[in-house]
């Protein structure tokens, strides 16, 4: 099968543009690896953001990058991007001109409207993933790119598409929330390369004492301060916390989230227990899971959290909030716990009882591993992906229905951010013609299409 991969960058930036785009960069990379290994002829397209990129590039047998000249050639900020979606759909267009795919499959919304546009040109089934929505990010007061304009076309796109491939549960609610027919949406999870995650290998140096590990964002959301304070409430001589997430280590003093947590673990009396280490490359990240005995999480909001299946995968259990991949990933109780976010008494006390019983903690240890190695392999991943892409190309409407119903690109100009908690302009109920007929009450939600997360 020949697959266009259109993503936001051909592999995983380290200054990344929003809190999500690096974890859908790995995943996407990661991806098209595994498809190319398994017989399919994949191209990936990606915006040049460096000006020492080629335009192509051969990475693998069967994979090669096309880097497109779109905008500055280097990094620009999410909320630029809908500048672009039009020089890059141009680009899809006269490449697909001479060698149409199959499929194309675009990550972020931005990247799905340019793969559209060109689709109304050259009729290809176009799968959409997305990862994180405005919707979701400004309901969990998440600051960041919740732009109107992409509050606005996120639901759009995703209704144009001609499949949706969700990673979470949580994430297909929200495309049902968005109005996005359920039939159209397949639930494939996120995967982990099983053969570097693993719970044999390279151990990071540690102390004594039992420790903990948070990966990602030192954003607000993600409730590092939570977490501090639960490290704080362990009793005698305590466990030691690695932070592993934010900038580089030599940038850390510059970053605001570091500069708080650092004076909150001080102000706490557990800043000699604490260790922010900055950004860690992903070759880095199986010594560092081997060395922890918990990873932890308080996040309000996880919309992909890559990080849980890949420790699990390492044989670390999770102590988690139920949200997003943490509550698909972590069997309560058997591979780890999870807790209702906000709710640090219940997390410290899930803590407590999981340190000072070893036996218990080698028992979910094994069992994490078990089920990230039995449910999430690229391999398996990777063979359900390709299944959503052949259902979509056999139940695709004919090319000039396909080329109708997809979103035209226009240049979109910067628009105003819409800051967490404003509602004022992120979704105005439609208005209804005086004397139109009332609509009839909605449907409830289907259940997740395809794909599911059970082992």
């Amino acid at each position: 099968m020949k697959i266009a991969l259109v993503a936001r960058h051909a592999t995983p930036p380290i200054h990344a543009s929003d809190p999500y785009s690096a974890d859908q960069a790995a995943h996407l990379s990661a991806l098209a690896g595994k498809l190319a290994a398994q017989g399919h002829d994949v191209t990936v397209y990606a915006r040049k953001d460096s000006s020492d990129l080629p335009d192509a590039a051969s990475t693998a047998p069967g994979l090669k990058a096309e880097y497109i000249t779109a905008g500055p050639q280097a990094p620009v900020s999410a909320d630029l991007l809908p500048q672009y979606a039009k020089d890059v759909a141009g680009h899809l267009a006269v490449r697909w001109q001479k060698h149409a795919p199959d499929v194309a499959h675009a990550g972020h919304w931005t990247s799905v409207l340019a793969a559209l546009s060109a689709a109304r040109e050259h009729p290809v089934p176009v799968i959409a993933s997305f990862g994180s929505f405005a919707s979701a990010e400004r309901r969990h007061r998440i600051a960041g790119e919740t732009t109107s304009v992409r509050t606005r076309m996120e639901p759009c796109v995703a209704k144009a598409a001609t499949t949706v491939l969700a990673t979470t549960t949580n994430e297909v609610a929200e495309l049902a929330r968005l109005g996005v027919p359920n039939a159209r949406v397949r639930l494939v999870p996120a995967g982990v390369d099983t053969g570097t995650f693993a719970p044999s290998g390279l151990t990071a140096k540690r102390k004594g004492r039992p420790r903990l590990v948070a990966v990602g964002s030192l954003a607000e959301y993600r409730r590092l301060d939570i977490v501090l304070r639960c490290l704080a409430e362990l009793p005698g001589p305590g466990a030691e916390l690695v932070i592993a997430g934010g900038p580089l280590a030599g940038s850390l003093e510059s970053d605001h989230g570091y500069r708080i947590l650092a004076k909150l673990a001080a102000h706490l009396g557990v800043a000699d227990r604490v260790k922010f280490t900055g950004h860690v490359a992903g070759i880095d990240l199986p010594a560092l899971f081997r060395s922890a005995d918990l990873l932890v999480s308080a996040a309000r909001y996880e919309p992909q959290g890559i990080c849980s299946i890949q420790a699990m995968a390492c044989g670390v259990p999770v102590v988690a909030t139920a949200v997003g991949c943490y509550a698909d990933a972590v069997i309560d109780g058997t591979t780890g716990v999870l807790v209702p976010p906000e709710r640090p008494d219940m997390l410290a006390r899930r803590l407590r009882d999981l340190l000072a019983s070893p036996m218990r903690l080698a028992a979910f240890g094994i069992a994490a591993a078990d089920r990230a190695k039995s449910r999430y392999p690229w391999d398996r991943v990777a063979s359900e992906t390709v299944a959503v892409y052949e259902h979509a190309i056999a139940t695709a409407a004919p090319r000039h229905q396909t080329a109708a119903a997809a979103p035209a690109v226009r240049q979109l100009a910067p628009a105003r951010t819409i800051r967490p908690g404003d509602t004022r302009a992120a979704s105005r109920p439609p208005q209804r013609r005086p004397g139109a007929r009332k609509p009839g009450r909605k449907s409830p939600a289907l259940a997740p299409v395809g794909g599911g997360h059970a082992a």
